[in-house]
């Protein structure tokens, strides 16, 4: 059965919002926003929600690459390819059926496709799930000769929005006073964002602070994008590099807390908003916050739904969302995608694996830049990425892993992790390839 802490797993990604997600029950409807204090409460009650930890879900993205090696498919063209999968950004009449196991498909603003899985109870049913629905969606995109790429970055192409959607107009303008950056985080970057409970009320700082002890750690493991609009960046994961530069309001880890929801609360009330939604135009004027918002800065008052969507247009390292959306680790190549998966889920399936984890990775913490800079040539990172995927190695048959996953782990492991190499250090491979 599916908990209302991660219905929304399903409808993850940048563009999940545009048609809906995070507003309040039909019933309910929105209510203003009368204080600050009334927004930091409502923050809490939507972002944490407690319950058993039962559910893990993923979302997948890729970057497309069409024959010509240096030319994006439109949205005409994907609309073709997805055919009834079409997401309402691209074709809003279009009854975007979900993937035959249940994943939702969306597409991101430079024309990245997403894979959405259902929540499931178990490692097995996740990944034998999206295996299914990975390769239904790949076989739409091969028809229409589209091929996804290895890396998390587009190595080749410059970045071109694809999408006319005013929230991805607003975002461009608000990420364009910053400098190149943004524009190549939205659209010429691809992510695995595993999703996972919160937890029970005396789970949450525990799990909380196990996912970004564990952060620069993975972002290290799993570093796959040394190349961007035609050059090596000098970063092992120019894909975080980018988000990082983006807006660092949004994307930047948070300061250490015993208590997430409070701090989560005033990180959402005192970053600037992304955009305004309403008739024409969404954007809004450099600097106001919503917490500038609800002492009226602006002329109508917020509501819970607008506080909401404010949320949406976060992207830290964690993001609580009901459910915690690990948002730190490049896009794999092939089936790799299912290692950050099956190591997140084994790390945390019990309280005295978490508290292991979370001593092996405490001399690598903070380490966030170098982890995306210098993958896992950085010793201490190194040291405790071993630690880490031995442990997890360990749980697999506690979690239910496959055989094929214990296998390419274990195989990660010994050919990578223990010698300090990253998916970075390994060769090139022409764009659109799968390996």
């Amino acid at each position: 059965m599916v908990d209302e802490s991660v219905v929304t797993m399903v409808r993850g990604g940048r563009d999940a919002p545009v048609d809906g997600v995070g507003a309040d029950p039909p019933d309910a409807g929105p209510s203003v926003l009368r204080d600050c204090a009334d927004a930091e409460a409502h923050v809490g009650s939507v972002c944490f929600k407690h319950g058993p930890p039962k559910l893990v879900g993923v979302e997948l993205e890729w970057l497309l690459h069409p024959p010509e090696p240096h030319s994006l498919p439109d949205a005409a063209t994907l609309a073709a390819a997805l055919g009834p999968h079409t997401p309402p950004t691209l074709d809003p009449s279009s009854p975007a059926r979900p993937l035959p196991a249940g994943s939702a498909v969306t597409v991101e603003p430079g024309g990245q496709v997403e894979l959405a899985s259902p929540p499931l109870p178990d490692l097995a049913s996740l990944l034998q799930a999206t295996r299914d629905d990975a390769a239904a969606l790949h076989a739409l995109l091969a028809a229409a000769e589209l091929r996804p790429g290895h890396r998390a970055t587009d190595a080749l192409r410059p970045p071109r929005r694809i999408l006319q959607h005013p929230r991805y107009a607003a975002m461009e303008e608000s990420f364009d006073r910053r400098g190149p950056h943004g524009r190549s985080a939205m659209c010429s970057t691809a992510a695995v964002q595993v999703c996972l409970d919160a937890g029970e009320a005396h789970e949450v700082a525990q799990r909380w602070a196990v996912l970004h002890a564990l952060g620069p750690v993975l972002l290290a493991a799993f570093a796959n994008s040394p190349t961007l609009h035609g050059r090596r960046t000098g970063w092992k994961s120019s894909r975080w590099a980018s988000w990082q530069h983006a807006d660092p309001f949004r994307t930047a880890p948070p300061a250490a807390s015993d208590d997430p929801a409070a701090t989560w609360a005033r990180r959402v009330l005192d970053s600037p908003l992304l955009c305004v939604r309403g008739a024409g135009s969404w954007s809004v004027p450099a600097g106001i916050t919503f917490a500038d918002w609800v002492r009226g800065a602006l002329p109508a008052p917020p509501t819970t739904a607008d506080l909401d969507y404010h949320i949406s247009t976060l992207f830290p390292p964690v993001r609580p969302h009901g459910h915690l959306e690990v948002r730190y680790v490049d896009a794999q190549p092939g089936h790799r995608w299912a290692l950050p998966v099956t190591v997140l889920v084994a790390l945390l399936s019990d309280s005295s694996t978490i508290e292991r984890a979370r001593e092996a990775c405490e001399p690598a913490g903070g380490r966030w830049i170098s982890a995306a800079r210098h993958g896992l040539s950085d010793r201490v990172l190194a040291r405790a990425a071993a630690t880490v995927f031995e442990l997890a190695i360990g749980r697999l048959p506690a979690v239910g892993a496959p055989q094929w996953v214990a296998d390419d782990l274990t195989a990660m492991t010994e050919q990578q992790v223990l010698r300090g190499r990253c998916p970075a250090d390994d060769p090139e491979l022409p764009e659109g390839a799968i390996s």
